[in-house]
């Protein structure tokens, strides 16, 4: 009986600390996760696409995605994902198959190629909306402060009613 109750608590304590919560970080997911949990129940879509050599991109996560506020209206407001540029794996989505492309050194994955129109400069974030177009294309590195803004400007839904520049000098509110 002592057993059993020594399992029961240590399962517990188990499940307990696997719990995903803001003080986890970002609940980062891959694309085919994002696109699931999509269709269950539809949310804003952030990417984050990023390739393994890329500097910009350490110091993203280790600053702005850790900031506790970045964590928190991300978490609550967007499927996040973390798409690897140069991945080898293959990813199907809309009836599409997304393959990696070798070219020359590194190659590079077809849908990074899509989402960022072409243009694979690393970190870019891309916002979609639930039906999964684009809100936002985002090259370059981002303090907490910047990419709040434009987090806000998709979670809000301000794209419907002004341009991002606009909301920047305040004029969408």
């Amino acid at each position: 009986m002592l057993g059993f109750f020594a399992m029961a608590t240590l399962s517990l304590f188990s499940f307990k600390n696997h719990q995903p919560n803001d003080e986890d970080g970002i609940q980062w997911m891959t694309w085919e996760e994002a696109v699931m949990l999509n269709a269950e129940s539809p949310k804003k879509i952030f990417v984050d696409v990023y390739t393994d050599w890329c500097g910009w991109c350490k110091r993203m996560d280790k600053n702005t995605f850790s900031d506790p506020e970045i964590i928190k209206y991300m978490n609550e407001n967007f499927y996040a994902v973390k798409l690897n540029a140069e991945q080898k794996e293959d990813i199907v989505f809309n009836g599409n198959t997304f393959k990696f492309v070798e070219n020359g050194k590194n190659g590079f994955h077809e849908l990074a190629y899509s989402l960022l129109d072409g243009s694979l400069g690393f970190p870019t974030m891309v916002i979609l909306d639930e039906n999964f177009s684009r809100i936002l294309l985002s090259p370059g590195y981002k303090e907490a402060h910047d990419l709040m803004t434009e987090l806000q400007f998709s979670a809000g839904e301000y794209y419907k009613k002004t341009s991002f520049d606009e909301f920047q000098m305040g004029g969408g509110e």
